[in-house]
């Protein structure tokens, strides 16, 4: 749908373009030049980054903290992303459950798209379980071994366990935690512990992992405590985000249309289900610098060209957005201007309403007493501890809601 609607704009700007074209002429000519190539590594980045993993308790029980995690992984990605300097976000998810249910463990990759991570999330539903210990052994190890972690010294890698029940430990064929935690140490991954209710083996346990991963235990109730407060700038935001989201032209080979595809396909599936508040708070995400890669992607064409990475002449026609392939020079680099401009002015107005929104959220957390022992507290101080071993600083003294 979104590649649909993307065609009807450029459809529409070609049309504008035939009745302006001395203007067009003119903004074509301030379009920058290119003088490299651009290079499309998601792990060349030469600033610090956050990866982070969720490994997360699926069962039954767990219902109420999985729809809180639906609800929250937007404020949760601004809160990594608000440190000093800016980082990159890259996050992903073990899902899992136990021996004999509907799967035991299901893994989705570290991914800067977390669009598509959050597509993702929003399949998972709690079923399963109701029989004590769960297969928390080999979620740790795929969480540890399946993810693809970066090596740098730039990166924060720290892995959350969430879940309410304790570990089975007489599976004789599992890699227990002791030694998959070993493993994560010596590449450098914190792991934390977050236990969902108060079962007193599991805090045996759970204390245990978060020592030995050199992370920080946190007990929640059930359902995670999250901060759940819609604001009057809720559905503002999320409109504009979807406004934003349609200035995206993406560019490329047949590898790269299909993949840009999967991208958009996660956009319209989080825009037609996902919450007003849960859009809101992707917005707030997106208008940041952090957000950007997320926004935008690989071989996204409005960016690309007008910061200069790329050159409009060298990309082939039949690598262009179809629309784009018919149109003279002029009224390409016409097009990409005005888009770039577009863009920016809904990303400052974004910025504004996001920042409103937080200082309306900060408010009305004080009145209601704070957020002490609620899953986004839980998971800010944790975050704001560890990460300054990459020279990330967290100066604000609350997480984004």
């Amino acid at each position: 749908m979104k590649s649909k609607m993307i065609a009807l704009a450029l459809v529409g700007f070609t049309a504008a373009a035939v009745g302006l074209y001395p203007q067009l002429q003119e903004a074509a000519s301030a379009t920058p030049a290119a003088v490299k190539p651009v290079t499309h590594d998601p792990l060349a980045n030469a600033g610090p980054r956050v990866e982070v993993a969720f490994v997360l308790d699926t069962t039954g029980s767990m219902g109420g903290l999985i729809e809180a995690a639906k609800e929250k992984i937007w404020s949760i990605a601004s809160t990594m992303a608000s440190a000093q300097p800016a980082p990159e976000i890259r996050m992903g998810l073990v899902a899992y459950r136990d021996r004999g249910d509907a799967y035991v463990t299901r893994v989705v990759d570290l991914s800067s798209d977390l669009d598509s991570v959050y597509a993702t999330l929003m399949d998972f539903q709690a079923q399963g379980g109701g029989d004590g210990p769960e297969s928390v052994n080999q979620a740790l190890s795929d969480g540890v071994r399946k993810l693809s972690w970066s090596q740098d010294d730039q990166t924060y890698r720290v892995l959350f366990l969430v879940g309410d029940a304790p570990p089975h430990m007489d599976y004789q064929d599992d890699v227990k935690w002791p030694v998959t935690l070993k493993e994560a140490g010596s590449r450098g991954i914190r792991v934390n512990a977050i236990q969902c209710g108060q079962i007193p083996d599991t805090t045996k346990e759970w204390r245990k992992i978060a020592d030995l991963g050199q992370g920080s235990f946190f007990q929640v109730e059930q359902a995670g405590n999250a901060v759940a407060i819609a604001t009057p700038y809720d559905e503002r935001l999320a409109k504009l985000s979807a406004t934003l989201d349609e200035t995206r032209l993406y560019y490329g080979g047949k590898e790269d249309k299909e993949k840009q595809a999967r991208k958009l396909d996660a956009t319209d599936k989080l825009h037609s289900k996902a919450s007003v508040t849960a859009k809101a708070r992707r917005a707030a995400f997106n208008a940041s610098k952090s957000g950007k890669v997320n926004l935008l992607g690989e071989k996204e064409l409005v960016d690309d060209v007008t910061s200069g990475r790329v050159e409009l002449d060298a990309i082939a026609a039949e690598e262009l957005p179809e629309p784009m392939q018919a149109m003279p020079a002029a009224e390409q680099k016409a097009l990409i201007a005005q888009t770039g401009k577009r863009r920016e002015h809904l990303k400052r107005q974004m910025k504004d309403l996001a920042d409103q929104r937080a200082a309306y959220l900060r408010k009305k957390v004080e009145e209601s007493g704070g957020a002490e022992g609620s899953l986004d507290e839980s998971i800010f101080r944790a975050v704001k501890e560890q990460a300054g071993e990459v020279g990330l600083e967290y100066g604000a003294a609350a997480p984004a809601y």
